[in-house]
């Protein structure tokens, strides 16, 4: 055996000849091998937007000893945050059961998410006349389970075993909003059930516990608002009760625009804001919000998502529908973020129930009328350095994004420093994203943490000399032993589209012990 020492310094094939001689005899031979990226690559963003016209300006500095031939930078812009919200819409459109919650959600989306489907021309859409005869439909059902005293029954009018004050604010609340998008509502039904809203608290089961008791309220009290019924005297009497760290987050969203609606509500909403600015789970791009009702959550039909889209609405509100005002208690512009983190946790174009769709649907509603009212008609021109990257135009209701991208090579060819430079001119919105991926050199790179924290260790299976860890972090295994492989993962928050890859170290194979020819 004779070894050459070889070291790669691009990406590709490496083609060696060899060739032999030994007396009157002689060979030689061509190999090809190829060349890979290690597999260790790095990648960070930094997300923007702005509705102003002029230059951004964004230092770019390329990492050092990195491979030239792999990764670059990412510029990608866009016109909305809305993306594609057919899929949810459509969702609740054809839901195919019929409980009063479900078609109360119906409806809701079909008042609030038509015309901004129909300002992106969304595809799949029904008409016109579909929905107004669906709509009609539905009323009648929901007329038909509405008893004396303005509750809604679940599935029929009364003598059922459990009773759900919440649909029935769910119920009011949609019939109100298709109230004010122009459907025709019977008034007989909204004066039967504006008593019971302004008296909810009457109707709760002995069993309920005391946040679903306190979410509940909050929610006939966001109903009434919408009404014109503004009570932000009991609005405060149910937030001096509970107590602004013990009640439900969710329950916070539906009480600030009750607040905002009122008078001398100042200190309140200061106070809602910076209990639930300090508890977001926040990345670069996202944001979002944890809470948990623990065995009541049945009883609201609860999750995270729909509270993210609740809260969405409530900062929206406080902020009263203009981007340009700031927060008191929230140094950055959280909203885009919580619409962002909100579309990214979608599966197949929609979220996982009908309440979740409904509240994200009707938030983003909000969004679309504050923050993309104006329709975008605007170029940006893009500079790295004194060089011209490109431009992007945006003309009207689009869901497109663009991407530039700018080769890691060319970076370094620059000195590695330059300044990236957007210049908006025209009217819209405008959204940016500036990503790098690379590939360092160095194999040996000291462990990181930027979110989540990934362990790894090798432990062996018949004989504990097989595996060591060396004092420097080296792992030594012997030759032919059973190697056990443990990955640990943890995430200080919820996470989307991420997959864990655990490259298999060279000289290793994997093994499966439910094959019985396994090892032979």
């Amino acid at each position: 055996e004779v070894r050459f020492p070889v070291d790669a310094d691009k990406a590709g094939t490496a083609r060696f000849q060899v060739a032999v001689n030994s007396g009157k005899f002689s060979d030689a031979a061509e190999i090809d091998l190829p060349v890979w990226t290690p597999a260790t690559t790095e990648a960070f963003a930094t997300y923007g937007t702005t509705d102003e016209n002029g230059a951004i300006v964004q230092p770019i500095q390329a990492p050092n000893d990195v491979f030239p031939q792999f990764g670059g930078l990412e510029v990608t812009t866009s016109s909305t945050q809305l993306q594609e919200l057919t899929d949810a819409f459509i969702y609740l459109y054809k839901y195919k059961f019929a409980c009063t919650e479900q078609i109360s959600s119906r409806m809701l989306s079909i008042a609030a998410l038509k015309d901004v489907l129909k300002a992106f021309k969304a595809e799949d859409m029904p008409s016109d006349a579909e929905i107004k005869a669906q709509f009609a439909r539905d009323i009648k059902v929901l007329q038909s389970r509405q008893n004396s005293d303005g509750y809604f029954g679940l599935w029929r009018k009364d003598n059922e075993r459990y009773k759900f004050p919440f649909v029935t604010a769910h119920t009011a609340h949609a019939l109100i909003l298709a109230k004010q998008k122009g459907f025709d509502v019977p008034e007989e039904m909204l004066t039967k059930v504006k008593p019971y809203l302004k008296d909810i608290e009457k109707h709760y089961p002995s069993y309920y516990p005391q946040n679903v008791r306190w979410t509940i309220s909050a929610y006939a009290l966001y109903v009434r608002n919408v009404m014109g019924d503004n009570d932000a005297a009991k609005a405060k009497k149910l937030l001096a009760e509970a107590g602004v760290e013990k009640m439900p987050f969710e329950a916070l969203g539906w009480l600030m625009p009750v607040l905002v609606d009122g008078k001398n509500s100042a200190a309140e909403l200061e106070a809602i804001k910076r209990f639930l600015l300090n508890r977001t789970s926040e990345t670069a791009a996202t944001a979002q919000f944890n809470t948990d009702y623990g065995d009541g959550e049945w009883l609201i039909m609860y999750s995270n998502r729909r509270a993210d889209g609740v809260l969405l609405e409530g900062f929206l509100k406080a902020k009263g529908g203009n981007p340009t005002v700031k927060e008191g208690a929230n140094p950055s512009d959280i909203i885009p973020k919580l619409v962002r983190g909100l579309l990214d946790h979608r599966k197949k174009g929609r979220w996982s129930n009908t309440q979740e769709n409904v509240f994200i649907l009707l938030a983003l509603d909000k969004y679309f009328q504050a923050y993309e009212k104006v329709t975008p008609n605007f170029v940006t021109q893009v500079w790295l350095g004194n060089t011209y990257a490109g431009e992007q135009k945006f003309v009207g209701r689009s869901i497109d994004s663009n991407q530039l991208e700018i080769p890691m090579n060319y970076l370094i060819d620059q000195g590695g420093t330059a300044d990236l430079i957007f210049n908006k001119q025209g009217a819209g919105r405008l959204y940016y994203r500036i990503g790098m991926k690379y590939a360092p050199k160095n194999l040996n790179l000291k462990p990181a943490d930027y979110g989540f924290t990934v362990l790894r260790t090798y432990e062996a299976i018949d004989n504990a000399e097989d595996v060591k860890q060396d004092a420097n972090g080296k792992w030594t295994i012997k030759a032919g032993a059973r190697v056990r492989v443990k990955l640990t993962m943890v995430a200080q928050a919820r996470r989307y589209h991420v997959a864990l890859v655990d490259p298999l170290p060279a000289g290793l194979e994997i093994l499966n012990p439910g094959l019985a020819v396994t090892e032979e």
